[in-house]
């Protein structure tokens, strides 16, 4: 049978640690994870068709990324189905960018070329559903691994065509977890077991993000001053003003007594005065926050998915308080997951 569109992916879940070893000695293979846009790349089952690109919801999105299609049509091999992730290269900052990326992910036929000449778009390819028009779901992840390196070698395929890193060492998988994490646009692993099948929008993979620890100001809440519920986060840029950067997973009870037990309401000239607090990065649903003295700095966890501009992609973990700590002595706006 031949794919169509819209097929969905297969998906992960989030572990904070690899699997234990149990699952290790039933064989494992570990990806890097790149930060990035989800995606399928159809090929048509013969000459002069078209290459579709398909987002992870299921939307067709070909027209966006017209270098990708064309390098597509030139390079790869008809009745192909792959899996994969979208990057785009910042070629002015010598970095993978992921702003670029939205950038160009948003913008219609009319503009995609002018950005794709600015931006050009990368696919780091790291699984084959379908080849030579022959679907291959069932077939076990080491087979499909293996088909998807024999057609990067079969046709020579250079760029935007990568092949996604691969071990089955878990002593590298940890290298790549620890060091690699510091290289723009690799945010963890993602870990297959050899045998699975490809099961469409089935969480049988392991996803784990490199996780560090820096610091924030608590700049406002949701819920109430005594029992906040998600905490505000920001820094201080070079002229002094106190920037957004994030906002906190739902905090424990006993963190959120914590935190209320030193909270005080914001008096007049808060910096965030009228400020519109997303709910999510990206979302327009707007938070109901309440202003709050930005003195206290908050410790957190976060992950490596960072806009360019400091601001946290990911929900922040709270870890605790650290009031010994000055608002002055933390990093600066932009600073990322540099210690304070």
């Amino acid at each position: 049978m031949t794919l169509r569109p819209p097929v969905e992916p297969m998906l992960a879940q989030a572990a904070e640690a690899v699997p234990g070893p149990a699952a290790l000695r039933a064989g494992m293979a570990y990806e890097q994870k790149l930060d990035g846009h989800r995606a399928l790349v159809f090929t048509a089952a013969g000459p002069g068709g078209s290459v579709l690109v398909q987002t992870r919801r299921g939307a067709l999105v070909q027209d966006r990324w017209p270098d990708l299609v064309a390098a597509a049509e030139a390079q790869l091999p008809h009745g192909l189905v792959l899996d994969g992730e979208l990057v785009v290269w910042d070629t002015g900052a010598g970095r993978l960018s992921f702003e670029a990326l939205q950038r160009r992910a948003a913008t219609r036929a009319r503009g995609a070329a002018g950005l794709a000449a600015r931006w050009p778009a990368y696919f780091v390819a790291f699984d084959v559903l379908q080849l030579d028009g022959q679907e291959l779901l069932n077939r076990p992840y080491k087979d499909r691994r293996a088909l998807l390196e024999q057609l990067f070698t079969d046709h020579a395929l250079t760029a935007p065509w990568t092949l996604c890193p691969m071990t089955t060492d878990l002593a590298k998988a940890r290298e790549w977890l620890e060091t690699w994490t510091d290289v723009s646009g690799v945010e963890g692993i993602v870990v297959k077991p050899l045998t699975s099948r490809y099961l469409p929008s089935y969480r049988g993979w392991t996803k784990i993000r490199r996780r560090d620890t820096t610091e924030a100001i608590i700049g406002a809440v949701t819920g109430t001053l005594t029992r906040p519920q998600l905490l505000l986060l920001g820094r201080h840029d070079q002229a002094g003003r106190l920037r957004a950067v994030g906002r906190t997973v739902p905090l424990r009870p006993e963190q959120a007594l914590q935190v209320g037990e030193h909270l005080a309401a914001a008096g007049p000239g808060h910096p965030w005065t009228g400020v519109r607090f997303a709910a999510a990065w990206g979302s327009r649903e707007a938070l109901d926050a309440v202003l709050v003295r930005p003195e206290l700095v908050a410790e957190i966890s976060a992950d490596r998915a960072i806009d360019r501009g400091g601001v946290f992609r990911h929900p922040l973990r709270f870890q605790r308080l650290r009031l010994e700590v000055g608002v002055n002595d933390i990093p600066q706006f932009g600073a990322g997951l540099a210690a304070g």
